[in-house]
């Protein structure tokens, strides 16, 4: 995966890249046609969130999703997927929140070694936001293994959903 661009989703002209930086950190990059309080709310409002974070293909749905998005709020995403019997439940605590421009959160559904420490950066360039994303695992073995499983999470199909909301969130963006 290093160094890899996530081409055969990507449909527009932004590049997903995926790089691992070190045995515990992988870093995502991926630039976003809106400014950084638009897309920032997307990754932050529920009723947004539900609508482009599970990627169409990989046929689940939101149960729940609940996200108190402030330092020491917790967040709570729960899926269905048709040919599970139960659903799955992503959770954690957002560590550090600094309204559009940076966002930590834990995801402490793992095992005992936990899971890894979610940073996402906002960056306005011109109207377009760069969003970069670094993730910390716990140990070489733990990314080791969310690699070997393909559950490193970010994909461009979940980008290419985000894209296609966001010009819906501008228009939003105004109104009474």
């Amino acid at each position: 995966m290093d160094g890899s661009t996530d081409r055969e989703m990507n449909r527009t002209k932004y590049a997903t890249t995926v790089e691992r930086k070190s045995e515990r950190e992988v870093v995502v990059r991926r630039t976003f046609n809106g400014p950084a309080h638009i897309v920032f709310d997307a990754w932050t409002k529920p009723e947004l969130l539900k609508r482009w974070w599970v990627p169409k293909s990989c046929g689940a749905s939101f149960v729940s999703c609940e996200a108190d998005v402030r330092t020491g709020g917790t967040y709570r995403f729960v899926f269905r997927h048709p040919s599970a019997e139960q659903p799955m439940s992503f959770f954690g605590k957002y560590v550090e929140v600094i309204p559009n421009s940076r966002l930590v959160w834990t995801n402490d559904e793992g095992d005992e070694d936990g899971g890894p420490v979610t940073t996402v950066n906002f960056e306005e360039r011109g109207g377009e936001t760069l969003v970069v994303i670094h993730e910390l695992y716990p140990s070489k073995e733990v990314l080791d293994d969310a690699m070997a499983a393909g559950s490193i999470s970010w994909s461009g199909e979940q980008f290419e959903q985000l894209d296609e909301l966001l010009p819906a969130v501008g228009a939003d963006v105004g109104r009474p």
